[in-house]
């Protein structure tokens, strides 16, 4: 047994799947899920777990090396904005409906709790080396 990390075998798995340029969303309750990429749904209540607590969860495991969010979080969530400015300082901002489109090309799609709009951002994952 793990003793560290992500202990959702299903979530842990995914991720070690992953390689450079894979797209990994994460989202909120309330965002359409595409067909196609693998689903780790681990929303159990409105707002539990939270966009935050999971991100922040993933970036302890993941290399990013980019990231694209809808531009409407900036007036719609105050507090997600400001949680993904502080994680990506190159953040990438489009419509809402550009983000669900790029969306249907991510290979791991994680979803939240959270009950806040726009909480979603799609990440590109990098290397280590």
């Amino acid at each position: 047994m793990k003793k560290a990390g992500i202990l959702n075998r299903h979530l842990s798995g995914a991720l070690a799947e992953l390689g450079h340029g894979d797209r990994v969303l994460v989202c909120d309750a309330g965002m359409p899920i595409p067909d196609g990429p693998r689903v780790v749904d681990l929303a159990f209540r409105a707002g539990v777990p939270s966009f935050a607590q999971v991100l922040d969860g993933l970036l302890a495991e993941l290399v990013v090396e980019g990231a694209t969010a809808a531009s409407e979080v900036r007036g719609a969530n105050p507090e997600a904005a400001a949680l993904l400015d502080g994680r990506f300082p190159g953040l990438e901002l489009v419509p809402h409906a550009a983000l669900k489109e790029r969306s249907a090309g991510a290979r791991l799609v994680v979803r939240t709790g959270e009950a806040r709009p726009y909480a979603n951002v799609l990440l590109t994952c990098g290397v280590f080396f």
